[in-house]
């Protein structure tokens, strides 16, 4: 396992973003079409926050009013903003920091995602996923 290797080696480069103009509908429709979990918003090519299906799910259970309900009612997102739901207090790496580096923010932290940003420009995301299947690979 070589131990400087960079996170822009295992992060996802082509990453879906929403704005803060995009609806809860939309993000729920980007996280199911995708695959995803976490969601960077960005205005231009800056991150102002991150949102994740945790999220979403949060808002929208807290609305559910059958045990059984499998399918979210959106009613609930039409009542939130993508900025009153984002994290907005983010923390970012930078595309060099070494995947030990992130590892070890990643689990000191309550979050399982870090967007990789260079001179401000949302350049990745790399997830706790990611870190896995590179572990994953070294065996």
């Amino acid at each position: 396992m070589k131990k400087r290797t960079p996170v822009s080696s295992i992060m996802t480069k082509n990453v879906v973003t929403l704005n803060t103009n995009d609806t809860l509908e939309v993000a729920e429709k980007l996280f199911k079409e995708n695959n995803i979990r976490h969601i960077p918003v960005v205005s231009g090519s800056h991150i102002i926050g991150m949102l994740s299906y945790t999220d979403l799910l949060r808002i929208s259970f807290a609305d559910a009013v059958f045990d059984d309900e499998q399918e979210v009612d959106t009613t609930v997102y039409n009542m939130f903003s993508i900025e009153q739901v984002m994290a907005k207090n983010l923390v970012s790496v930078h595309s060099d920091t070494t995947i030990k580096e992130v590892a070890e923010i990643l689990s000191k932290k309550e979050f399982h995602a870090l967007p990789v940003v260079d001179d401000g420009d949302l350049m990745g995301i790399v997830t706790t996923t990611d870190l896995i299947n590179y572990l994953l690979e070294q065996y």
